[in-house]
């Protein structure tokens, strides 16, 4: 029995490519406050995050694009792995492996989440043509560089980017990450996640990332 052939392999009508759902950004904090072993960590825990297998079907699924910037210093930020769509589950894997190998791209450098989230901004002039565009910005520590984020966050928000957070807060002390980027970095439909320590910062992304990829946001 023959089967009926899609119209759009006819020259007259091209198939058009899978619409891509989200356009997400990892900005990943490397300043001075993170050490090597917790670098190592956040590497890693990207890695597993990715291997997820719920996170992986969604992101095959929407088509999502991944890209990771590192940030530390005022003039410090680096886009480590660029504009990468989620076409199938081997870019997924490979996605996850440069992750895991990616290396540190500054040591000895101050706090500046303001300049990251320009920067961080910058890159969707690059990004695919995706629904949703969205930056997800993990850190340990409050600004001691590059003054306030306030002004970026509006750039953010002008520009239907929705900014999100991880804070990554010392085991047994306050919420001082947390309320910063509560109050000074997420926009009005983000949020924040708090992972007590490095040692909780996999499964706490794990978690972050499945929210913004399953089309909740707020």
């Amino acid at each position: 029995m023959l089967r009926t052939l899609p119209l759009c392999l006819s020259l007259l009508a091209p198939c058009a490519a899978p619409a891509c759902e989200t356009a997400l950004l990892l900005a990943m904090d490397v300043s001075n406050s993170v050490d090597v072993a917790e670098y190592r960590i956040q590497a890693e825990g990207l890695a597993i995050a990715l291997e997820d297998p719920l996170i992986a079907e969604i992101l095959v699924q929407d088509r999502v694009a991944i890209a990771v910037m590192q940030w530390a210093g005022e003039e410090r930020q680096q886009l480590s792995i660029g504009w990468t769509r989620m076409t199938d589950p081997a870019a997924v894997a490979g996605l996850s492996a440069r992750a895991r190998t990616m290396e540190r791209a500054f040591v000895l450098s101050d706090t500046a989440p303001g300049p990251a989230l320009h920067a961080a901004i910058d890159t969707f002039a690059d990004a695919p043509d995706c629904r949703r565009k969205v930056i997800d910005v993990s850190g340990d520590g409050t600004p001691n560089s590059g003054g306030s984020p306030a002004a970026a966050r509006q750039r953010a928000e002008r520009s239907g980017i929705t900014v999100n957070a991880l804070a990554i807060e010392a085991p047994g002390h306050g919420l001082a990450v947390s309320n910063f980027f509560r109050r000074a970095l997420i926009t009005r439909d983000g949020f924040v996640m708090t992972a007590r320590g490095h040692r909780a910062y996999t499964e706490t992304l794990r978690r972050k990332i499945l929210r913004e990829i399953s089309r909740v946001t707020g």
